[in-house]
């Protein structure tokens, strides 16, 4: 519409000019169509609107929003609407209680009180989009500015109602997930009314009070002395038994020993002892009398 403007404003100065300096008459024709190009540029350029991917645009003739979107490439249309872009990406909303980390200054984290009477603090991640189809009802009944009036209101309210159903110990540890689960349901509920999409609810920390973490801290640790402790006892009693089998395994040995040998078997081992001495090249053998013992001399010597 810019050129538009121009073109009319140069037909206007053209006519003023030459009317008041008729010398100017040869310059007449050159300006007006001048005048003319700028006027027909501007109109056709206004009936050209390119869309971005991942924006759509909603269509709004004379502050009046229509229901049909554009979707992502090149559009001709009305010169006189106004087209108002929209993202469909993927957006995130984070609300930390570390200074400058989440989208407003300083501490944002929401604290909520549970079942037990406690305050808990939470950092916490949206991840949302808008629908397209839906994008001029969020205009129309919300405004471009629906993170502060629909993202962030929703999302502190349903995790401070939704927390007094349980205590600050299962918020931290075994109902997390439940807890995460509970409030995604109850946000998306809420945020498709008003045409966005919930994509996913990230619990990024919670934080308990001194007391609460000091008494968790020495539960774990004395539950960690009881683990040690059961493996010591464990080790104990697999070498008792394994003493045990050993024992029964010599009693075992003896036994058979005792019961297994002769006086024959004795003599066949005691004369195939004294054959390898024999053979030994490093000695030698030499029997006297009616001993049992064997007498052996270095050949060395």
């Amino acid at each position: 519409m810019l050129l538009v403007i121009l073109g009319i404003l140069l037909l206007v100065v053209v006519a003023v000019v030459i009317r008041k300096n008729p010398n100017l008459a040869r310059f007449k024709n050159a300006g007006r169509s001048l005048g003319f190009l700028f006027i027909v540029l501007g109109i056709v350029s206004s009936c050209i609107v390119q869309i971005n991917p991942g924006e759509i645009g909603v269509k709004i003739l004379f502050g009046s929003v229509q229901n049909d979107v554009l979707s992502s490439g090149l559009h001709f249309v009305n010169p006189l609407l106004e087209i108002k872009k929209v993202d469909v990406k993927t957006q995130n909303y984070t609300m930390s209680g570390v200074n400058d980390e989440g989208h407003k200054a300083g501490d944002d984290a929401i604290r909520v009180l549970t079942s037990d009477g406690l305050e808990v603090t939470i950092d916490l991640t949206v991840l949302y989009r808008v629908v397209g189809s839906d994008a001029p009802k969020l205009l129309r009944e919300t405004g471009s500015d629906f993170t502060d009036k629909i993202v962030r209101p929703i999302t502190r309210t349903k995790i401070r109602d939704n927390a007094v159903y349980y205590q600050a110990v299962d918020l931290f540890g075994s109902k997390r997930d439940e807890f995460q689960q509970r409030i995604y349901r109850s946000i998306e509920d809420d945020f498709k009314k008003r045409g966005l999409m919930l994509e996913q609810l990230l619990v990024r920390n919670i934080t308990l009070p001194n007391s609460v973490k000091a008494s968790i801290e020495s539960k774990i640790n004395a539950e960690q002395d009881a683990k040690k402790m059961e493996f010591v006892l464990q080790k104990e009693k697999q070498e008792a038994e394994r003493k045990r089998v050993e024992a029964q395994g010599i009693a075992d040995y003896q036994r058979i020993i005792n019961t297994g040998l002769t006086d024959q078997q004795l003599q066949y081992e005691q004369i195939k002892a004294m054959k390898e001495l024999a053979l030994s090249s490093n000695a030698k053998v030499i029997v006297m009398g009616k001993g049992n013992t064997p007498l052996i001399i270095d050949g060395k010597q």
